[in-house]
């Protein structure tokens, strides 16, 4: 088994992005499933683009991509991402859409075909704060998962995916009054566990309840 793991370059005005350094600290291999680590530009559709490839030439089974939510306390696992870009702000290339499709021959909303809630289950057990999410926002991480699932609908039909959002890592809130953070070395092992649950339960997901209220 194959699974790749992808994490962002850092943007705004952060100098750091914990999202892929996390993920450049996972090991080789879990659960004798080979990890292959890659960090894709936050930039719009190139960063799709970027993912395509990867996915063609490594062909993995499963790919989670990683990216960050700062004002997140915990790991939030994502079960949607929806067809629109609404950009707060440029992307690391200037660019901005604002209420435009991501793809225009995509479904309205793609659902995560991970075992999302066996993931988060094992990330709590660990003692680290985690959720689903029922949102990835409308930036380049909810862009990118929504590239991911369409294109697994369109031309990765083995493949199964989702993306985590992963909160500023200490250095990162220095100067944010009572912004949340985690340590980097946590991130890193829960992306580590969800991993684990993703790969041990490929079969389907655990019944629990999970969801919110607002």
């Amino acid at each position: 088994m194959k699974v790749l793991v992808t994490g962002f370059t850092p943007f705004g005005v952060e100098a750091i992005n914990p999202s892929f350094e996390a993920v450049k600290a996972l090991p080789d291999k879990i659960d004798q499933a080979e990890i292959i680590t890659l960090e894709v530009s936050t930039v719009f559709h190139e960063s799709i683009e970027i993912l395509d490839k990867a996915i063609e030439i490594n062909k993995p089974d499963i790919v989670i991509c990683v990216g960050q939510a700062g004002g997140r306390f915990d790991i939030t696992v994502e079960r949607v991402a929806i067809n629109i870009d609404d950009a707060r702000i440029a992307d690391n290339k200037g660019n901005q859409p604002i209420d435009e499709p991501i793809f225009s021959d995509g479904q309205p909303a793609y659902f995560a075909n991970v075992p999302i809630k066996a993931m988060v289950e094992k990330i709590r057990e660990s003692g680290i704060p985690a959720s689903v999410s029922n949102s990835a926002g409308t930036f380049v991480c909810n862009h990118i998962m929504y590239g991911l699932m369409y294109l697994i609908d369109k031309k990765y039909s083995n493949v199964r995916g989702t993306f985590i959002h992963v909160p500023f890592i200490p250095q990162q809130v220095v100067d944010k009054y009572n912004a949340p953070s985690m340590e980097l070395n946590l991130i890193t092992k829960a992306l580590k566990l969800a991993l684990q649950a993703a790969i041990e339960n490929a079969t389907g997901d655990i019944k629990t309840a999970l969801g919110s209220i607002c």
